[in-house]
């Protein structure tokens, strides 16, 4: 009897699993599941290129439709799975369809979180994840002077940058002294926020939106310290979290599918990839839970080898990339804590690279205007090198004369 793969989800996860399903070798029935109307595309572009309209909804599908044909992978799209019943192997949608499954890989994704203050359901008042929420803001952005963002994460400051580009008065507010400060630390954080105001973007750290108010749509927003900023379109983007149907049957999740190296759940036959997935790390001996591109399209293509019968341990050096303006700021390594920052060149150009350390050794890395420094920097942070401190902020020496 043929086996069936029910991928539920159909982003850059269940993409990474398409691609790599059929060249593992596997010859089961392939189901790909997904909340969308829209073939599986590209996300990254939504908060940049797309807003930019340098990109158009034509040139974000990964592949077309034929692509998925010609592979025997079932497509169904705009469904939503609303329970999965691991004992009897069933899934259950929103239209009252039911899909069996022997394997079951949770692609969900994660959704953003919602502002929780009055008026966040304001028209006017948009997240940002999906092409139909990028599309709305794109809409927006045509007609209106006067954006506020709220969040100073990565999604926060790449709104702001794009909006600044398409010349509207941009305001940035958030809570914490500096912006991205819990990916990049103050140091790093305080030279991208010097980026943003030199570019017209007004800046509101360490506060918070305590109210959006506005008379049919919003029109101003209320700061925790009392200021009042007039604006015609609020974008938040205040961090996500990892989304799944109901489970029926024993499931570890935890912030996301709990899951071994090689992304196996605790239940029989169960994976997850991307963003919804906390795996095991085999270097940093620790569950972690990524939510970044190459992260997502990496674990769909392990768990497909899993499934075809070849698991291998997935132990990554993470990384991320985000374009802001016409830089682009590159990460790699595990920076979640750090004793130490050293920097190489200039952080108001900004072309620096900056390396985190952890008892004297490099855990991550951050590049900013120094695409030759990215492959050794990553290198580095692989081997976990122990460098001398002079010689890594020197931007005389070659970093490849560093390596281990």
């Amino acid at each position: 009897m043929t086996e069936t793969c029910l991928v539920v989800g159909a982003g850059v996860a269940a993409f990474g699993f398409a691609n790599a399903i059929r060249e593992a070798g596997y010859q089961g029935r392939v189901i790909l599941v997904g909340a969308e109307e829209f073939l599986p595309y590209d996300r990254p572009p939504l908060s940049k290129q797309y807003l930019l309209g340098k990109k158009d909804e034509s040139d974000l599908p990964f592949r077309p439709r034929s692509f998925y044909e010609e592979r025997g992978i079932e497509l169904v799209l705009g469904e939503v799975i609303e329970a999965v019943d691991l004992v009897q192997r069933v899934a259950r949608a929103a239209s009252g369809r039911t899909y069996g499954f022997d394997q079951l890989v949770f692609a969900t994704g994660a959704v953003p979180n919602r502002l929780p203050v009055p008026g966040a359901q304001l028209p006017g008042v948009y997240l940002l994840r999906s092409l139909a929420d990028a599309r709305a803001v794109r809409a927006a952005l045509d007609r209106v002077e006067q954006v506020v963002v709220i969040g100073g994460g990565f999604i926060g400051c790449e709104v702001a940058a794009s909006a600044r580009m398409r010349e509207k008065e941009v305001t940035l507010v958030e809570p914490l002294p500096v912006l991205l400060g819990r990916a990049l630390g103050e140091v790093i954080g305080q030279a991208i926020a010097r980026v943003h105001e030199r570019r017209g973007v007004r800046l509101y750290l360490g506060r918070r939106v305590v109210q959006l108010e506005g008379s049919g749509r919003v029109e101003r927003a209320l700061l925790d310290d009392g200021t009042v900023i007039p604006c015609e379109l609020v974008v938040v983007g205040i961090g996500v979290h990892p989304v799944l149907p109901a489970i029926e049957g024993n499931l570890d999740v935890q912030d996301g599918v709990v899951v071994d190296a090689t992304l196996a759940a605790s239940a029989p036959g169960v994976w997850a990839a991307g963003d919804v997935a906390r795996w095991w790390h085999p270097t940093i001996q620790r569950h972690i839970r990524v939510e970044h591109y190459d992260n997502a399209l990496a674990q769909g293509a392990i768990v497909a080898k899993a499934i075809a019968g070849a698991p291998e341990p997935y132990a990554p050096v993470p990384s991320f990339w985000s374009d802001q303006y016409e830089f682009t700021i590159q990460q790699y390594g595990y920076p979640v804590e750090w004793d130490e920052v050293v920097v190489r060149g200039d952080l108001d150009q900004p072309a620096f690279t900056a390396f985190y350390l952890v008892g004297g050794r490099i855990v991550g890395a951050v590049i900013v205007g120094r695409p030759r420094e990215m492959r050794p920097a990553r290198r580095l942070v692989e081997a976990q090198a122990q460098v001398d401190r002079a010689l890594l902020a020197d931007s005389t020496v070659d970093l490849r004369q560093l390596l281990p």
